[in-house]
């Protein structure tokens, strides 16, 4: 098993500084948030994200889908530092500093693109109880620039480095150019490139460019209703997962050394994964509902758990064990959280 080595990993997404407090009614009714949610932020939100922060108990966490997983990946395998890296936009300002010393604190290698146009996006979690409302402002995560960032040679140069690349779905709504230009890069290197579906609105209104990079992806992640809408609007005329991912493993592909393989989550259901020409259920591992205290990190937890045996070369059993075990802490925690050490054997 080769041991990771630094910038093994590549992760390119949307930063987002996740700011967790506990919140009462009133506020949840004064921003007008419903109390377990996830939305973007509309004008009325805006004051939110300055009043947040003068709760007590605030927590900070570098977070945004994409940078979770490879924390996660990261946190999983340890040493060295810096097996992954991590590309998105940020504003310069404060919350920004929080976000560098955080992803630093996780031993991710983030390189920024820092704008001064749009201040950094944030994610706050309004939590009331067991509940979580989530209002993200993207802000400076939609101001990513292949040219300003991805293209400077000493960035380009650490893209070379990495044997496997992560990037969800989420970003095709920022810089579908910038996911191409490193798809490209791994299917002409024969490396290993990742995507996620993310959410249902990306297979319904950004179509077009995930089906650009589709023919790009070695491995495809989902859950049960994202591979449901991503079925509908490929018109495959089935709500069987099993030959969801089927279908989805035989779309056109460039690199034919490696063939595709999807992976979609089901929650406490069987995890389904296309093994050659085969469709196999992988059972998650057994917890108590009442130990779930935050299911939203989850699919980011297993993805990260994946990717710290992918990049050791690892079986793809081996690498979906990886991942429910990620995702079996995560969920027990608030957030995207996680102790010291990992006990994954």
């Amino acid at each position: 098993m080769p041991t990771p080595s630094e910038n093994m990993l590549f992760g390119m997404g949307n930063p987002l500084l996740d700011i967790s407090a506990v919140v009462d009614k009133d506020f949840l009714d004064k921003f007008g948030l419903k109390s377990n949610d996830q939305i973007l932020a509309e004008d009325k939100h805006k004051a939110l994200f300055a009043e947040i922060v003068k709760r007590k108990k605030v927590e900070y966490h570098a977070g945004g889908s994409t940078q979770n997983s490879v924390k996660i990946a990261q946190w999983m395998i340890q040493e060295p530092h810096k097996v992954a890296t991590f590309f998105g936009c940020i504003g310069k300002d404060h919350f920004g500093e929080i976000l560098k010393k955080k992803a630093e604190e996780a031993h991710v290698d983030a390189h920024y693109y820092e704008q001064n146009e749009e201040p950094t996006g944030t994610c706050a979690a309004c939590i009331t109880g067991d509940n979580r409302s989530l209002v993200a402002n993207l802000a400076a995560a939609n101001c990513y620039k292949k040219e300003k960032h991805l293209d400077l040679d000493s960035n380009w140069e650490l893209v070379e480095k990495a044997k496997v690349y992560y990037i969800a779905g989420f970003f095709l709504t920022v810089s579908p150019e910038s996911i191409l230009k490193v798809a490209k890069h791994a299917s002409e290197n024969n490396k290993i490139f990742c995507m996620n579906l993310s959410a249902p609105f990306i297979s319904q209104f950004f179509r077009e460019p995930l089906m650009k990079v589709m023919p790009y992806v070695d491995i495809l992640f989902g859950n049960e209703t994202e591979a449901a809408t991503f079925a509908k609007e490929l018109g495959f005329e089935t709500d069987d997962i099993a030959e969801i991912a089927h279908k989805t493993q035989n779309l056109p592909k460039e690199n034919e050394k490696r063939q595709r393989v999807v992976v979609f989550t089901q929650g406490k259901d069987d995890t389904v994964a296309t093994v050659g020409d085969k469709v196999i259920m992988f059972p998650v591992l057994d917890i108590d509902q009442n130990d779930i205290v935050d299911t939203n990190g989850a699919g980011d937890s297993f993805v990260g758990g994946f990717l710290s045996a992918l990049v050791q070369e690892q079986v793809l059993e081996e690498c979906i064990r990886a991942g429910h075990y990620a995702a079996h802490v995560i969920i027990r925690r608030v957030g995207c959280t996680f102790p010291e050490k990992p006990d994954f054997r």
